[in-house]
């Protein structure tokens, strides 16, 4: 057995590893709490007039094709005692004169602008008008559900130690391809993941699209960062290392538009990777002194996928060179491959299995995007594995202080139920 097999083995086992991981927790999660919680809700609407005050900030940037939607399921939330705040990053859309239209139509709206400053920016710039001691933080293309901001308010209510609590982001984009293998997963990859952290008590990231926090826990890290790339992974952090709790709450569903392009599906994922990059590199020192040794599977998990990543450049690229040097043959093991190849199948497709069965509370439509999620290993890994290995240089040279701003997003057609 030489290197290049001892590297196959890593590269197939390490996937299977986390996939059982993710799958065991997953079902954990679900068996323990998910399934014992009532869903929908029957009492969820008998919140009286002592709810705590929730404001929903919803920073926007070039979202006029999208925001009036938006604003209007917010305005139909089953909950008693909220305002919304949208805030206009400098759009060079028709985002500003949309919003100000919105005004003269919900009494509860307030309407902020800036220059273009990022989304942390936004997000700090609506703080600071803020009335409510729970922060809603939505994005401007995003379709809450109705009961969502309950469901997540009742976190805080039953722990003092609860600093945020992050939803269940669901595809609408689900005309193409690529949508489909999206809305797989988010179901199999981000659910699953963020049920199994949840059970050992650290959660990398809150999805910033449907987020909520305590007012005072935000005021103590001094809201967020304006010069990181992904302010929501550097939020999680810094909540969880100031000794908070974070939070899955699957019921807070929302409805979110995705890419459907290659272009803009790898823009998206670079910035994902290189966020997550930013943050590791940052909170290193912090994240591994004793007091926050529950940080360290996380850290763990991040460090090895990483170094999955350039081992699968490594195997690719071994590859390349056997077919120039000897074409036709293979520098790896057959039986390794076949082996440990046919064990990852099996894992994958029980992992989706798994996520389909528990989503499918949520969404019933899901199974239908059920053939394209097999194609999540030969398309999403490539691709993945891409953004991780040009994004993690990136990381370790963005300069600390500089503003992270944003580009407008690429979006794809909405999906409607029929």
């Amino acid at each position: 057995m030489n290197i290049l097999d001892l590297l196959a083995i890593f590269t197939l086992s390490y996937p299977s590893l986390m996939a059982t991981i993710w799958i065991c927790g997953g079902v954990y999660f679900y068996v323990h709490w998910e399934r014992q919680q009532p869903w929908p809700d029957e009492h969820i609407s008998e919140w009286n007039k002592k709810a705590p005050r929730v404001t929903v900030l919803v920073p926007c940037y070039n979202e006029g094709y999208t925001v009036d939607e938006t604003i209007d399921h917010l305005f139909k939330q089953n909950y008693p005692n909220m305002e919304v705040i949208a805030i206009n990053d400098g759009s060079r859309d028709d985002t500003a004169s949309r919003l100000e239209k919105l005004v003269l139509s919900y009494d509860g709206l307030k309407v902020l602008h800036q220059s273009n400053r990022g989304k942390a920016s936004a997000l700090n710039h609506g703080l600071s008008e803020a009335e409510g001691d729970i922060i809603v933080g939505i994005d401007g293309d995003a379709i809450l559900d109705y009961d969502a901001i309950s469901y997540m308010a009742r976190h805080f209510l039953t722990s003092p130690k609860v600093s945020g609590v992050t939803g269940n982001p669901r595809v609408r984009t689900r005309s193409t391809t690529i949508g489909k293998i999206q809305t797989g997963e988010f179901s199999a990859i981000i659910g699953l993941i963020k049920r199994a952290q949840r059970i050992y008590g650290m959660v990398f990231t809150i999805s910033g699209v449907i987020c909520a926090f305590r007012r005072t826990a935000l005021n103590e890290i001094g809201g967020w960062n304006t010069d990181m790339i992904t302010e929501d992974i550097d939020v999680s952090w810094r909540l969880q290392l100031a000794g908070g709790q974070v939070r899955y709450e699957p019921r807070a569903l929302c409805w979110v538009l995705m890419p459907e392009t290659l272009r803009g599906l790898f823009k998206q994922r670079l910035r994902w990777s290189q966020g997550g990059g930013e943050v590791f590199f940052r909170y290193f020192s912090q994240s591994i002194r004793w007091k926050n040794r529950r940080f360290w599977p996380l850290m763990l998990e991040y460090i090895i996928s990483v170094v999955w990543c350039y081992s699968v450049i490594i195997l690719l690229v071994s590859w390349a060179v056997s077919q120039v040097i000897m074409p036709m043959s293979w520098p790896i093991n057959a039986h390794i491959l076949s082996y440990f190849g046919s064990v990852l199948v099996a894992i994958s497709i029980i992992q989706f299995s798994v996520s389909f069965y528990i989503d499918s509370r949520y969404d019933k439509k899901i199974i239908r995007c059920a053939y394209w999620s097999i194609w999540y290993p030969f398309a999403y890994w490539i691709l993945n594995m891409t953004t991780v290995v040009i994004a993690f240089p990136k990381a370790m040279m963005r300069q600390k202080g500089r503003l992270a701003v944003w580009n407008s997003p690429d979006r794809g057609e909405p999906f409607h139920e029929k």
